[in-house]
């Protein structure tokens, strides 16, 4: 029927096509994943992260981000940025450099690596003699490279061209060693270098078993001596060039001071700051001078071993105030901010501190040294995320509230702004306010700014409060003990650890028009709430509700329920909860809906599903959906464990009888297996030309485990039993493929307290192939998705055709079906098991606006199948779209975190402290647009081959030659733009497009 075809409109659907779909991967929002590495550039102010997966990620002011990927499959180990460039280096475990560059490309900044480089050794020399252990950038522009052997490698960047004259080898530091430290003693890996902040030819070699060497770069010779004993953790050279700081392995740290002696033997003080028991190492010190006062002493660890090795420490004393900063994952690294015009020289602002699982930075100009709330890499998993809801177009007013009860929740923060802000944010404002409400597994509910760039957090709501849990609501974790040596403060967000995994949230349903709010947890709780802006004191009753209905035979193997707390309980200002309904058994719900505009709130468990006014606070009614064969449901997640060793033991021994038949057999079948093989390929040959092949899907079994857990629940105001007039009802799909349809009778509104509320079965449809139900949807006459409660009486959206027939559509894992109503008779559908063999795992209605033409737009079903890929199947048409692969099929976890907006876009967890935000719109697009400039910037120069760096290591020094000795500054500009042009051919041809504004290389 191809020939039939017309092919006019095919390509004006194309070309509309183009204008409304467009895939993006825009950015990642929350912490990364094992980080790994920490770099400041005071001069750009910007914060570099690297992690253990190779990524790179560069943070300024709130809105500018930028992305790499190494395409080595390495951690990132150490992170510099050049002196006053756009440059920075990362060093990488599998010992290789590599340097990245911000290059403006239309008007916006991106991150590109533009070479990389590897240390190589003389001939048969072992590995330790190139392997990089510290980096210094030196403010010259020259890198030197500390070894695991002992020696010290220049290298001219940019270029990665290796000056060997004036490379510092581990013997001619022997050589010049005092006799009475140990001649020709190991002296093992550099472990520090330091730069003399007065002198910029003499740097500092700190070696791991304790001695420092003073080198002097343009007279290749050591200056001083320092011979320490203790095994070296870390260097700090203050700010006057004459004293030097190290810490030791033994808790201990040492002064040592810079002068013409050839050698100072013992230090001029050493200090163990927590007493004289062995103690852990200080692997990191430094000392800032204030302007009026004592200096600031800040280190990490040191702590008693014995009593408290197991701490993550950061202390910091100034004058007589001494705290003992306590986080609970492991310290990456630190540096302080400065505030002044001289860069790094002004007074000490903020320590800034990156652990395993967060950032703190504390300010050190405040009363007390709070914590300043982040803007962004904020932890999303202080307790691990257990579900997702995203709320477009927040109306101004619910969104006020929100920001002003989340501020009165942040009074223990710092007032001061955020102090790192590099490069310019030019990303157009959000043309709308979106929320993200993540559930988690304490019982918190956070809600998050998802409008921009910067995932912002702006409140967070406990639903621990109305319940009796091991927790002490007195127990302060902030300050530790009045008296307690060392004196512990703990800092920091992230609390892995819940009081009851019973808390867990599992679903999440918001009212952006009424302010009520639904959250629905793990034992069967179900709490509606409303937005109050003061503190209340009430009591919270419970409506159990019976899902069973009174079964006999069957009983309940899970977890119990949560202890209600009969007494009053104060709630703060925010969310409180005045109605709760309680699942019997408490199974994990699985579904809920709310509509505020008849005040009720569906939910469903394993078992079934209910209904429940939350106006008179009753339940109306229950439909169990429990399968009697279904033992699973019945036996909770402790005692699946069981079931699963038994069926697996079950199939190994299936598995071990069939190889033994197969080996008796195996002699007389292979011939014949050939010849069938080779009779159904020619059958197949001759086939090809035919109708796309359709897999066989066969009909599940009824007998299936959780056939009655309920997938989805949906209100609507349709036409149940004839075509004229329209009534509320409430529709069910479960795991079987059955979908339940009742009719809600709502009393008059000046009745609607005194009468009851009433629902009545009206259809029950049963699909084929008793597939998953996980979406339902109801299409009014001109073929759009009904509104949402209290949406046309907001005049935010225009009222339902009521006079066109409406459609019920059903999305099951295998299928998409259109029915007509109120016949429900089967209209048209789309295959996708059959097709491609993939199964839907997520779905969502989204609106799709043209790029072009701004008053157009069309309603389209997004769905996310287990393959990880997308489609965007046309309404009321069903036909498919657009096909797009999104996410790994391997990330099980990625998938079912998926949560799509009503305007194309989508979060899933890339890691469990990550979302990654991508975009189905050509329309509707979030991602960083940012600008960094520097004065003093040079052309990044490529170096990824050895041909490449030789010519631009002579290009470089044919300038320096030609700017030395005509000083002729339009040649000199010639040759740059010569440089530049080269080498922007090379990148072209070289460099990964995927590397840099990398923002899809996760997958």
């Amino acid at each position: 029927m191809k020939r039939f075809r017309r092919h006019g409109h095919d390509s004006q659907r194309d070309k509309l096509k183009q204008e409304l779909f467009q895939f993006n991967k825009t950015v990642e929002h929350g912490f990364p994943h094992q980080p790994s590495a920490l770099g400041y550039s005071p001069s750009l102010d910007l914060l570099a992260i690297g992690t253990r997966s190779g990524a790179i990620k560069l943070y300024g002011a709130p809105g500018v981000e930028f992305m790499g990927l190494h395409d080595e499959n390495a951690a990132v180990t150490q992170v510099h940025f050049l002196p006053n460039e756009l440059e920075l280096v990362t060093l990488l475990d599998d010992n290789s450099l590599h340097m990245w560059t911000l290059r403006a490309h239309n008007s916006v900044s991106e991150l590109l690596e533009v070479g990389r480089f590897t240390l190589t050794g003389p001939p048969g020399a072992p590995p330790s003699v190139t392997r990089v252990t510290s980096v210094l950038a030196l403010s010259s522009g020259e890198l030197l490279l500390g070894t695991e052997g002992g020696h010290v490698f220049v290298v001219e960047v940019p270029g990665f061209r290796e000056l060997e004259e004036r490379n510092i080898s581990v013997e001619d530091i022997q050589k010049r060693i005092p006799e009475e430290y140990g001649p020709r003693r190991n002296l093992e890996c550099v472990e520090a270098l330091q730069e003399n902040p007065r002198n910029p030819q003499q740097v500092l070699i700190g070696y791991g078993r304790g001695l420092m060497v003073l080198w002097d770069l343009q007279k290749k010779c050591a200056v001083q001596h320092f011979l320490g004993t203790q095994q070296l953790e870390s260097v700090w050279w203050m700010e006057d060039g004459i004293t030097i700081i190290s810490s030791h392995s033994d808790g201990s740290y040492c002064h040592w001071s810079v002068s013409e002696e050839d050698v100072q033997s013992q230090p001029n003080k050493q200090e163990t700051p927590y007493g004289s028991f062995p103690c852990k190492a200080i692997s990191k010190i430094l000392q800032l001078p204030t302007k009026q006062g004592p200096p600031y002493l800040i280190f990490s660890g040191g702590m008693p071993r014995a009593s408290y090795g197991d701490r993550h420490c950061i202390s910091v004393i100034h004058s007589k105030t001494h705290i003992a900063l306590d986080f609970t994952s492991r310290i990456i690294d630190f540096f302080v901010i400065r505030e002044g015009k001289q860069l790094n020289k002004g007074e000490p602002s903020a320590l800034v501190v990156l652990v395993e699982e967060e950032l703190v930075v504390v300010d050190l100009q405040s009363e007390g040294w709070p914590v300043i709330q982040t803007p962004y890499l904020v932890p999303l998993h202080c307790s691990a995320i257990t579900c997702s809801h995203h709320v477009s177009s927040i109306p101004l007013k619910l969104w006020e509230r929100v920001l002003a009860t989340g501020e009165l929740q942040n009074t223990h923060y710092s007032r001061k702004p955020w102090p790192i802000n590099g490069g310019k944010n030019l990303a157009p404002d959000p043309p709308q306010r979106d929320l993200l409400l993540t559930g988690h597994e304490d019982g918190t509910v956070r809600f998050w700014d998802a409008s921009g760039v910067c995932l912002y957090p702006m409140y967070k709501l406990s639903t621990a409060g109305v319940f009796h849990t091991d927790a002490d609501p007195n127990d302060n974790m902030n300050q530790g003990a009045e008296g307690e040596w060392p004196p512990f403060r703990k800092v920091g967000c992230f609390d892995p650890y819940s009081d009851d995994p019973r808390l867990g949230v599992q679903k999440i349903h918001l009212c952006k028009y009424s302010g009520y709010l639904t959250v629905a947890g793990t034992a069967g709780q179900v709490l509606v709430m409303e937005l109050n802006d003061e503190a209340a004191e009430q009591t919270v009753e419970a409506t159990v509700v019976d899902l069973l209905q009174g079964q006999e035979g069957f009983r309940w193997k899970g977890q119990a329920r949560l202890d209600v707390r009969h007494e009053p309980v104060t709630f703060p200002p925010g969310f409180q909860p005045f109605a709760l309904v309680q699942c019997l058994p408490p199974a994990v719900v699985t579904a809920i809906a709310l509509h505020s505009e008849w005040k009720l709130v569906a939910f469903g468990t394993s078992h079934g599903f209910g209904l429940y006014d939350y106006q008179q606070r009753t339940n109306i009614m229950v439909r169990c959906t429990l399968n009697p064969s279904d033992q699973l449901a019945l036996e909770g997640p402790l005692s699946r464990v069981k079931s699963i060793k038994k069926s697996l033991r079950q199939s190994f021994r299936r598995i071990r009888r069939s190889r033994v038949s197969m080996r008796k057999h195996h002699g007389n079948n292979a011939a014949k297996l050939q010849e069938i093989n080779a009779r159904l390929d020619a059958e197949n040959l001759q086939d090809m030309e035919l109708a796309p092949v359709q897999r066989k899907i066969e009909a599940r079994s009824s007998d299936d485990s959780f056939t009655g857990l309920v997938r989805t629940l949906y209100f609507a105001d349709s036409f149940m039993s004839d075509g004229g007039h329209s009534t509320p009802s409430l529709w069910a799909g479960t795991n079987g493929g059955a979908v339940f349809a009742y009719v809600i009778r709502l009393p008059p509104v000046e009745r609607r307290m005194e009468d009851k509320v009433t629902a009545h079965p009206a259809k029950e449809i049963q699909l084929m192939h008793r597939a998953p139900v996980v979406g339902l949807a109801i299409l009014d006459g001109r073929g759009a998705p009904l509104p949402e409660p209290l949406e046309v009486a907001h005049d935010l959206a225009r009222s339902p055709d009521m006079l066109g027939s409406h459609h019920l559509l059903v999305v099951s894992e295998e299928q998409i079906k259109l029915f007509t109503l109120p016949k429900v008779s089967a209209k048209t559908k789309l295959k996708l098991t059959a097709t491609d063999g993939s199964r839907v795992r997520r779905v969502g209605v989204a609106s799709f606006g043209s790029s072009r033409v701004e008053d157009y737009s069309e309603s389209g079903l997004v769905v996310l199948t287990n393959l990880g890929d997308l489609h965007v199947v046309s309404l009321p048409a069903i036909k498919m779209q657009v096909h797009y692969p999104c996410i790994r099929r391997e990330d099980v976890s990625g998938i079912a975190s998926c949560v799509f907006t009503k305007h194309g876009q989508g979060f899933y967890l890339i890691s469990p402290s990550e979302f990654e935000r991508f975009s189905l719109s050509a329309r509707c697009l979030v991602e960083p647009r940012s600008l960094v400039e520097s004065s003093n910037s040079k052309a990044p120069i490529s170096t990824s081959n050895t041909n490449q760096t030789q010519q631009d290591g002579r290009l470089t020094e044919d300038s320096r030659k030609l700017k030395k000795d005509s000083g002729d500054a339009e040649v000199l500009q010639e040759i740059q733009k010569s440089l530049e042009g080269d080498q922007m051919a090379y990148l072209d041809n070289s460099v990964n497009p995927t590397v840099g504004r990398v923002l899809n290389t996760r997958d």
